[in-house]
C-alpha cells in the first residue's frame, strides 16, 4: 500500500479502561511521521453508524498519556443490530475517505471488525479489555491497571477484616474469565479466589473458613468474580448472578451482586459477620499504570505498521515481550479462560 497521503479512523468500542488514550496518541504520533491523516471516530462503531467524527492532530493527544478513559468516547453500538448497519458503516467510511480504520476493543468491538474485515474493508484491531480475556494475546492493556485497582482494595479490606474478625468478600470484574480475581487474589493474599471457571460449592467455601478457625484465623478475605457460580448443593448448578434482566446490543447480561448474595449465605451458615464490597467500575477509572501506557504505546504503534503494511483483518498482539499479529478471527473465536495450572497455584492458599 502506498505509504503517503493516507486517512485513517481510529475508534474506540465497549467498556472503557485505563490506556485507551495512550494507544490514540501512539496512533496519532506515529501516523505524523508517515504524514498521515488521522480522523478519530466518536462513540465507537456508532460514529461510523451516525458520522460523528474529527480530526486529530499532534495538539489533540497531547497531555492525554496519563488520563482514564477516552477522548474519543466509547458506546456500544452493534452495527449488526441496526437495520443495514453493515452498510451504513461502509458507505460513510468511504464518505469519509477514510483509507484504513484501527478498532480498539474487546471481543464485541473485534467481532464488528472481523465481519467487515472478511467483506474486504480495510481494518485492523488493537485488543482493549481489562478482562485480559482476548485469545492470542498475551495481556491486553487496562488489565495491569485494574489488578492493581482490586489489588489495593484487598490490602485495605484485609485490615478491617482482621480487626473485626469478619468474613469480606470483595467482587471484581470477570464475566467470563477470572484473571482479574486470580492475580489480585494472589497478590492480595486471600483465603479463596472464586471464577467463572471453576464452579464452588458452598460446603467448600464453609470448610476453608472453619479450618481458618481452628488455627485461630477469625478472619476470611474472598475475592470473586463477577461472572462465577455458586452451587448450594451437589444436586443444584450454580447460576450468574444479575442486576436485572436488561441485554445490550451485543446480547451481554448485566452481571453483579454475588458478593451480596454470598455474604448472606456465609453469615446464615456460619454466624460469623461478613460484609460484600464490589469495585466495580472503580476498576476501570483514573489513570493507567506504567505498564499499561507502554503496552497501549506499543500497540498503537504497532497498529500503524500494519496499516502501513497491508495487514488488515488482524489484531496486534503481546506474546512473550513482544508485539506482533494475529488474525482477529482467531481473537475472537474463543475466550482465554484461567487454566488449571494457574489456577492450581492458588489453590495452594485456599486454607
Amino acid at each position: 500500500m502506498e505509504v503517503k497521503n493516507l486517512k485513517i479512523g481510529m475508534l474506540t468500542g465497549g467498556g472503557d479502561c485505563p490506556g485507551l488514550n495512550a494507544v490514540i496518541r501512539a496512533i496519532v504520533r506515529k501516523s505524523i511521521l508517515y504524514n498521515w491523516e488521522c480522523i478519530g471516530i466518536e462513540n465507537g462503531w456508532k460514529g461510523l453508524v451516525d458520522i460523528f467524527v474529527r480530526p486529530l492532530d499532534i495538539n489533540s493527544v497531547s497531555g492525554i498519556l496519563q488520563k482514564g478513559g477516552t477522548i474519543l468516547g466509547t458506546s456500544r453500538t452493534n452495527p449488526y443490530k441496526l437495520d443495514g448497519g453493515e452498510q451504513k458503516v461502509i458507505e460513510n467510511a468511504n464518505k469519509i475517505g477514510l483509507d484504513a480504520l484501527i478498532a480498539i476493543g474487546g471481543e464485541d468491538t473485534l467481532g464488528v471488525a472481523n465481519k467487515l474485515a472478511k467483506k474486504g474493508f480495510p481494518v485492523v484491531g488493537v485488543p482493549k479489555t481489562i478482562d485480559n480475556d482476548l485469545n492470542g494475546t498475551d495481556y491486553t492493556f487496562g488489565f495491569d491497571t485494574a489488578v492493581n485497582i482490586a489489588m489495593d482494595a484487598i490490602d485495605r479490606i484485609h485490615t478491617t477484616a482482621e480487626s473485626h474478625h469478619r468474613a469480606m468478600i470483595i467482587e471484581v470484574m470477570g464475566r467470563h474469565a477470572g484473571w482479574i480475581a486470580m492475580h489480585a487474589g494472589i497478590a492480595g493474599g486471600a483465603d479463596l479466589i472464586l471464577i467463572p471457571e471453576k464452579e464452588i460449592k458452598i460446603d467448600e467455601i464453609l470448610k476453608v473458613m472453619d479450618d481458618r478457625k481452628k488455627r485461630g484465623r477469625t478472619f476470611s478475605i474472598i475475592v470473586v468474580s463477577e461472572g462465577a457460580k455458586i452451587s448450594e448443593s451437589d444436586q443444584k448448578a450454580g447460576q450468574m448472578v444479575l442486576q436485572d434482566q436488561k441485554i445490550d446490543a451485543f446480547g451481554h447480561v448485566r452481571l453483579g451482586g454475588i458478593a451480596n448474595l454470598l455474604a448472606e449465605i456465609i453469615e446464615k451458615q456460619t454466624g460469623v459477620e461478613t460484609r460484600a464490597t464490589i469495585l466495580g467500575h472503580i476498576q476501570r477509572g483514573g489513570s493507567p499504570t506504567a505498564y499499561d501506557r507502554v503496552l497501549g504505546t506499543r500497540f498503537g504503534i504497532y497498529a500503524v505498521d500494519m496499516v502501513k503494511n497491508g495487514k488488515f483483518g488482524r489484531m496486534a498482539a503481546l506474546k512473550g515481550a513482544e508485539i506482533t499479529d494475529i488474525p482477529i478471527d482467531d481473537a475472537v473465536s474463543n475466550l482465554k479462560v484461567v487454566d488449571d495450572d494457574f489456577y492450581n497455584v492458588a489453590r495452594t492458599f485456599f486454607r
